[in-house]
């Protein structure tokens, strides 16, 4: 899914008044907020996207995968507002106003691992909604052998996981409940790639 912004900058959602815009949002990280099919209709800072008023906004997801079948995931760091400590894809974030998916999908992975030299394959976009946020994701697959290195500001830790291993700690509380979901939902699409 491609974003398709428009020509002038999308107004703040929600509308801002002189006592909902602090000083501080002018800071804030900006995700744009989206239709289902990628028009920008508005932008709004992290914390009102993860405030449970579920503004749609789109984010990354990047599976990597190498030849033995095995998949490559990140350990969240304890200090992230959602799901700390949980392992999830080896590569997740926002897309930030302004920018298009694949730049998201390239900082991300240099931000997260250090991983710039890579071609990702688009395997699908779905929309997710917890109890906090509504995402639409956009997943991507990349397949080799990599050396990763995770930045330990971003992820606790990273490491390969083999497929028998991923389906013996489902629904254990190992794993973020979006991965779970998804992995369920892309697995075949992954293998297929090798």
């Amino acid at each position: 899914m491609e974003l398709i912004y428009p020509y002038d900058i999308a107004p703040v959602v929600p509308a801002p008044t002189a006592e909902s815009m602090p000083e501080r949002a002018v800071a804030s990280e900006w995700f744009p907020v989206v239709e289902p099919n990628g028009l920008v209709i508005g932008r709004a800072t992290r914390t009102y996207c993860h405030s449970g008023a579920k503004p749609l906004h789109p984010v990354i997801h990047i599976h990597i995968i190498d030849r033995f079948s095995r998949i490559y995931l990140q350990k969240r760091a304890m200090h992230k507002d959602i799901q700390p400590g949980k392992w999830d894809t080896a590569v997740g974030g926002h897309v930030s106003y302004g920018e298009g998916v694949l730049e998201a999908v390239y900082r991300e992975a240099s931000e997260e691992l250090g991983f710039t030299e890579f071609n990702p394959i688009h395997i699908e976009s779905y929309q997710f909604e917890s109890e906090i946020e509504k995402e639409m994701v956009n997943v991507f697959a990349v397949v080799g052998s990599y050396e990763l290195h995770p930045d330990h500001d971003e992820v606790d830790e990273g490491r390969w996981w083999e497929l028998a291993d991923i389906d013996e700690n489902l629904d254990k509380g190992v794993f973020t409940p979006n991965f779970e979901s998804e992995f369920r939902m892309v697995r075949q699409s992954l293998l297929a790639l090798l």
